[in-house]
């Protein structure tokens, strides 16, 4: 029986997700909510939703959703994390659910207290690329690990944009760079030490960000992104003897993976698959004790306390030790 699903806000990401939900057998999208129920009924009709809430707690207080996916700003993503937990429906919250560690702790704590599920959804995480790229670092195919480089960038230059915006902790590293951190953990584990600069452009956010994280084992990740550049999206794991490169590691829209080692390239090409489709499944089978959450607290609180670590030692101008 597939999970009955709503969504929380009407927010541009929803259109990567809802086809996702709509092709899949185990997730009914049965319902959305906006703040006015006039727009909550043009995206219904919009999208072929069931049914269209005109506030985000009668979105809550209806009886048949059974899970939530939170597309909020990102200030508002632990808030109504906690009050759709507290409602009795499990989480799939979008990306990053906060800079702030204890927010996210605390979330979790309100997930374990009413046994339902909780996961931040970096869609990547649960595409075979991500999974076959993790598998072949570990097996040793380009040596032991020493770096992690990355990127991810776009041209934006609206003001009002809300990833532009301050009041929402909008900029480079919360909407893009959380991707470059969340690889870098990825392969390297948690951070022990954070350093980053930026440049802040006239919206008041980070416009360009540039990162280094130090992993246990003198394992380094570099990283840039920004919503001010020529667009760019990579990631190549180095190792000792060899390196893995990912030309389009976030999306997984053309999957191919290349192992450079002893002068030659290797290529490994997956199937194409449609990341925010299995992430909608991984929380559903969980939900239905058919399988285990792929990102939980553990993977949450550690994404958070990096982007904490980031942002302090950009204000500051020193490392940061986590």
């Amino acid at each position: 029986m597939p999970v009955k699903w709503g969504i929380i806000s009407t927010a541009d990401i929803n259109r990567k997700v809802i086809p996702g939900a709509h092709a899949s057998p185990k997730v009914e999208l049965v319902a959305v909510a906006s703040r006015e129920q006039a727009r909550a009924e043009e995206y219904a009709r919009t999208w072929e939703i069931e049914r269209a809430h005109g506030s985000y707690d009668a979105l809550l207080a209806d009886p048949e959703i059974e899970a939530v996916y939170i597309s909020l700003p990102n200030t508002m993503h632990c808030e109504w994390s906690v009050k759709a937990l507290e409602a009795g429906k499990h989480v799939l919250c979008e990306k990053p659910m906060s800079r702030h560690a204890d927010e996210v702790a605390a979330a979790f704590d309100v997930a374990e207290r009413t046994g339902l599920h909780l996961s931040e959804a970096f869609m990547y995480r649960h595409n075979p690329q991500t999974a076959r790229a993790k598998e072949l670092v570990e097996q040793g195919a380009i040596g032991e690990l020493r770096l992690v480089r990355s990127a991810f960038g776009y041209s934006l230059y609206d003001h009002d944009n809300i990833r532009l915006r301050t009041d929402v902790e909008g900029g480079a590293l919360m909407d893009v760079g959380c991707y470059n951190v969340s690889g870098s953990r990825l392969f390297g584990g948690e951070p022990v030490k954070a350093f980053g600069e930026a440049w802040f452009g006239p919206s008041g956010t980070d416009w360009v960000f540039a990162g280094t994280l130090r992993f246990p084992g003198d394992v380094l990740a570099t990283f840039d992104c920004g919503t001010a550049m020529v667009e760019r999206d990579e990631l190549e794991a180095i190792g000792s003897e060899g390196s893995l490169f990912l030309d389009d590691p976030w999306h997984c829209t053309n999957p191919v993976i290349e192992v450079r080692r002893d002068g030659k390239v290797e290529r490994i090409e997956l199937e194409r698959e449609d990341s925010y489709r299995l992430e909608l499944e991984n929380v559903s089978d969980a939900i239905r004790g058919e399988g285990e959450l792929l990102l939980g607290r553990e993977d949450a609180i550690g994404q958070a306390r990096a982007l904490e670590a980031l942002h302090e030692a950009t204000a500051g101008g020193a490392p940061v030790a986590l």
